[in-house]
């Protein structure tokens, strides 16, 4: 079952009942009769909600998307930096032939078109001493190292040499474009956050400023209608809460 997207609920909604009571207060201010006046702004409201749903729908996929796919190359460097060295070769080996390279292992010395392939997945950038450690242990001989990350000397030490890297954004690349990446992963799931947690940042100092926004638009458009009350309530409503907020909120 689709999980139920309260934000995108809520938007529409605001977007639709604004439309509605503000082309009301002009409809009535136009000397309309009430009945008529009542379903054209239903007909606005409406509108404006449908018009809203199409765009922050698209939007909000488009999050979303890009949210599961932050998810899954975080899952899958957490776990080749978890991995066994022999495991994270034959990974990356499968994952290269799928490609269509010219890969090869054999021991503990991965290749790819003749050119030695060292994987360094850890859980902090590569520092500047491994790649030196690198440099040492591989002389002259040229490779590419395969990393999360490298730490801005690191990489300035390893351009310098004429050495290349493969890093965390690449990998993640190659095992979705050759759907090469396990299936079960060393600690893949994604922790959620709780109701508690969701609702601790609701009251985030930072929603202080939308409130407040929202609520001085509110207490506008009250002088330009028939029917300032919603408007007067609603505002001053929001108005409080962005001054609760931004006095006993989190920051």
């Amino acid at each position: 079952m689709k999980k139920f997207d309260f934000p995108l609920v809520a938007d529409v909604l605001f977007y639709g009942v604004s439309a509605f009571f503000l082309s009301l207060g002009f409809l009535r201010y136009a000397r309309l009769p009430l009945v008529l006046a009542v379903t054209l702004a239903l007909l606005f409201g409406l509108g404006a909600a449908l018009a809203a749903f199409l765009f922050i729908s698209h939007r909000h996929r488009k999050r979303y998307l890009s949210k599961k796919e932050r998810e899954r190359r975080e899952a899958l460097l957490l776990h080749l930096a978890l991995e066994r060295e022999e495991r994270v070769r034959a990974l990356l080996l499968t994952a290269l032939c799928a490609d269509g390279k010219e890969a090869h292992c054999e021991g503990d010395e991965l290749s790819l078109d003749g050119e030695r392939l060292v994987p360094r997945f850890t859980m902090q950038p590569v520092s500047a001493d491994e790649v030196a450690a690198l440099l040492r242990t591989h002389g002259e001989a040229p490779f590419t190292l395969v990393c999360n990350a490298l730490s801005p000397e690191a990489e300035k030490l390893l351009a310098s040499f004429g050495r290349k890297a493969l890093r965390g954004d690449d990998v993640f690349e190659l095992f979705e474009r050759t759907q090469t990446a396990p299936e079960k992963l060393i600690c893949g799931e994604i922790p959620r956050r709780t109701a508690k947690q969701k609702w601790r940042s609701s009251f985030s100092k930072k929603n202080a400023r939308p409130f407040f926004a929202s609520a001085l638009l509110l207490l506008v458009m009250s002088l330009f209608t028939f029917f300032p009350v919603y408007y007067l309530i609603s505002g001053s409503l929001l108005l409080a809460c962005a001054i609760a907020v931004r006095i006993f909120g989190y920051a």
